[in-house]
């Protein structure tokens, strides 16, 4: 038989996910590579394993928002799979490796201490993730079958020709026979109303600082004991939050009594923060479910997705389905965890849950009947929009509400009592593995799988399940309390006052109006193929090979979602005409086949597993048709 060329791919993305694709290309090589030989180059400027965003040259101030016991890059037994299982430690477990030696990985003196003391329901630092990561890619390197070798170019690709040749920041080229894009989020310019704030910005000598990933962004030239108006309340917020305050020189005390107090350096801004539900994300529980076993999915599965008739919307069709299973997780928890609580037995509770609906009068007539106290009670809307309808006559009215708000989250995220929570948040996590069966029935809307999912849904899980640990909204309410942030309110506005040449900020919760010559935006820009910057993909684009996803409709008007258009089935990018490339692949949470953007809890059957697999097979069989 005649030897065959050695197969090239060419991943451009070599953090998790570039390095996940290739842990199962090696996976996969004895079932379907055969004789061929593959080489590999990973293309990336940033280290392969940590990539961008997790790489170890980061503020130490930055954390993870998950536990170590929760993260993991390894395969378990519950990933269903065409693939064999390869397991291997968590972070948790390859630190405790690490520690006792057990596993030899060098580690930074910088480090130790953090190695030496971390707990499973610790947070670890990002920098401790990177030489988690590091390690992984180290071990896929060294697992890799014969047939398989890799190349690390520590570049940005800048162009793909028509042949395939991928070109490199660093001049040199790569001549692919496939290309697969796992570039993570994608950075954007800014949209046409954040253009005009950057524009009067620039003709009142402002500053205005677009969306961007924090940690990227210089903010050195923000200035000390000015007013800042910060647009975003999440992670990216508290990222920001830390590096303008003890990143400055401020310091935080551990008092007796409980609590943080905050002593300025007096180089920090005032933050004065504003988002559309104007709180922060929840904390992270501290605790762990203590009842019955959930049965997840239970009301939210393939089969009761497939029984929904289309064609449908998600706020009127679907939701009641993951709400009901959002409740059935809570309420299993709390009668079984704190049968005091409850004024009837589970198994009777549990039959009559089943049969009715969520959001009917005969639900909520079982719930109130058998759960007493209002405080035990799941309500979906409150917590989704905490402030809607309130107004305060001031905004140190609506700031003393705010720090209740967090007071009374973190204090009930800390006690086991209401574990309950935590059984909610289990059935998130479950929700959105589903949610890829009901995106491959092709039965939502376009707006609504836009807006609604893609949007609103996507929004609640991160304000609900992906909040920060409990010791940043402690240090937010000793930074409230030392006026270095003040509470804008909710539904906040920005607008562009040319009478006073500032940026002013105004909101729904109450009258008052903040300016202030300086505006950050704390979010991670939007998935937008039209305003992407990367230079890879702008080129792709105008060229007709990367296409924006247009979702399709049943009234036949498409709706662009943002991001990049690739199959549904085996993640070939489309081209602006619609076509599958026979040899280009994208994968992502910005991809028409989404997944979350975070990391693998261990035993779940992750989507992002079971997405590589799948890719990395079709690689396999491409090379070796």
């Amino acid at each position: 038989m005649t030897d065959l060329p050695t197969f090239t791919l060419a991943i451009v993305g070599a953090g998790p996910r570039g390095v996940g694709v290739l842990e199962r290309l090696s996976a996969n090589a004895a079932d379907l590579l055969g004789d061929r030989r593959i080489a590999v180059h990973l293309i990336d400027p940033f280290p392969p394993g940590p990539g961008r965003v997790w790489r170890y040259e980061q503020s130490p101030l930055l954390r993870m928002n998950s536990m170590p016991e929760d993260v993991t890059v390894f395969t378990d037994d519950t990933v269903r799979i065409d693939g064999p299982i390869r397991p291997g430690p968590s972070l948790i477990e390859w630190t405790r490796q690490v520690r006792t030696g057990t596993l030899a990985h060098p580690v930074p003196d910088g480090l130790r201490a953090e190695l030496e003391t971390l707990a499973a329901t610790d947070f670890p630092t990002r920098r401790l993730q990177s030489r988690y990561l590091e390690w992984f890619y180290r071990k896929v390197l060294a697992e890799l079958p014969s047939g398989i070798e890799v190349v690390a170019h520590l570049a940005a690709a800048e162009s793909i020709d028509d042949d395939e040749t991928v070109r490199l920041s660093d001049g040199t080229t790569v001549s692919a026979d496939a290309v697969v894009l796992t570039i993570g989020h994608l950075d954007a310019l800014p949209d046409p109303g954040e253009r005009v704030l950057e524009h009067f910005a620039q003709q009142h000598a402002l500053a205005y600082y677009p969306a961007g990933y924090t940690a990227d962004v210089d903010y050195s030239a923000v200035p000390a004991g000015e007013p800042v108006l910060v647009r975003g309340f999440g992670l990216a917020f508290v990222d920001l939050m830390l590096l303008l305050t003890e990143g400055r020189g401020g310091r935080f005390e551990e008092l007796a009594c409980g609590g943080l107090r905050y002593h300025p350096s007096g180089a920090e801004p005032v933050l004065h923060v504003g988002s559309r539900r104007g709180v922060p994300y929840h904390a992270k529980t501290g605790y762990r479910l203590r009842g019955k076993p959930l049965q997840l999915p239970r009301f939210f599965d393939q089969h009761a997705i497939k029984a929904l008739p289309g064609p449908l919307d998600f706020r009127a069709d679907v939701w009641p389905l993951i709400a009901k299973e959002l409740a059935w997780a809570y309420y299993t928890e709390l009668f079984t965890a704190h049968p005091g609580r409850v004024r009837m037995d589970f198994a009777v509770f549990a039959d009559k849950f089943a049969d009715l609906a969520w959001g009917t009068a005969e639900m909520d007539a079982l719930i109130a009947g058998s759960v007493p106290a209002a405080e035990d009670r799941l309500d979906l809307e409150k917590l989704d929009r905490p402030f809607a309808g309130r107004r305060f006559d001031s905004g140190e009215e609506f700031g003393k509400a705010v720090r209740k708000y967090v007071e009374a989250d973190l204090a009930r995220r800390a006690d086991p009592h209401h574990s309950a929570d935590l059984g909610a948040f289990m059935a998130l996590l479950s929700v959105i593995g589903q949610l890829p069966v009901l995106l491959a029935t092709g039965r939502l809307t376009a707006t609504s799988q836009v807006s609604d999912m893609d949007g609103w849904f996507h929004g609640f899980f991160s304000y609900y399940a992906s909040g920060p640990p409990p010791r940043r909204l402690e240090e937010l309410l000793a930074l409230a309390e030392a006026g270095v942030v003040s509470f804008l309110g909710a539904d906040v506005d920005i607008a562009a006052d040319p009478a006073s040449g500032e940026f002013v900020a105004s909101s729904a919760s109450h009258p008052d109006t903040v300016s202030a010559r300086t505006l950050i935006e704390a979010r991670l820009p939007s998935a937008s193929v039209s305003r992407v910057s990367d230079p890879l993909l702008r080129r792709l684009r105008d060229a007709g090979a990367l296409a924006e996803e247009a979702v399709p409709d049943v009234g036949g008007v498409p709706l662009n979602s943002g991001r990049i258009a690739t199959t549904i089935t085996d993640f070939r990018l489309l081209t602006a005409a619609g076509t599958p490339h026979p040899r280009r692949f994208a994968v992502g949470p910005h991809t028409s086949v989404r997944s979350a953007g975070a990391f693998t809890r261990p035993r779940t059957n992750a989507v992002s597993f079971r997405q590589n697999d799948a890719l990395a097979r079709e690689i396999l069989r491409l090379a070796n048709p």
